[in-house]
């Protein structure tokens, strides 16, 4: 089953279309996204950043994932701009449920419709509400740090040039938008975050 979905084009399976027409398809696929999840846990760089929020340090994470592990990890104040993997509703009248019903393959209790993540689906806009909240913290902050992506995904690659404080992005590699950053650190994140939150401990 795993080879099968690679060979997949994720715009044909996780889309509106698919939601609509291929249901079946659809909620497997998502199931066995959830199943990769199983047993995944976040890692040292979201502890640190829900630390460095604790601390007053971090005033809120913009992230593209859909794993949760930054609430998982601690962080409170995170815009989750691609939505949520476990976050489960009814398409048909909006009810909440659980991930259980998903993956075991249940109709909504309320309405009888079908069941679905809460991520943004190929064809669908992001959420304007949270879109617009997390724009707002963007622009308002003074140092505006970018980790771990290529920034090669609009409309969220737009988001770094409406900053108006310093800028920094840490990516293994270099992407197309480095002239944006006041400062651009290509190594693996959770490396960088590790030495920087070793400094701020010696120095407070």
């Amino acid at each position: 089953m795993d080879g099968w979905w690679k060979k997949m084009d994720p715009s044909q399976v996780a889309s509106v279309n698919a939601l609509t027409h291929n249901y079946e398809l659809f909620r497997e696929f998502y199931k066995y996204r959830i199943k990769m999840l199983e047993g995944c846990k976040f890692n040292r760089g979201h502890k640190i950043l829900a630390d460095w929020e604790d601390k007053g340090l971090v005033k809120a994470v913009v992230t593209q994932n859909i794993d949760g592990f930054h609430e998982d990890a601690g962080s409170r104040k995170v815009y989750e701009l691609h939505g949520a993997i476990n976050a489960i509703r009814c398409r048909a009248c909006g009810k909440d449920h659980s991930v259980e019903d998903f993956v075991n393959d249940k109709q909504c209790e309320w309405c009888g419709g079908n069941l679905r993540p809460g991520v943004v689906l190929f064809g669908e806009g992001l959420p304007t509400d949270v879109w617009n909240e997390a724009y707002e913290e963007i622009l308002k902050s003074d140092l505006l740090l970018v980790i771990g992506t290529s920034l090669n995904v609009s409309p969220v690659n737009s988001l770094p040039a409406v900053a108006k404080g310093r800028r920094v992005l840490i990516n293994a590699e270099k992407t197309l938008m480095d002239n944006l950053f006041d400062l651009v650190i290509n190594a693996r994140a959770g490396m960088v975050l590790e030495e920087v939150n070793k400094v701020l401990r010696e120095t407070r």
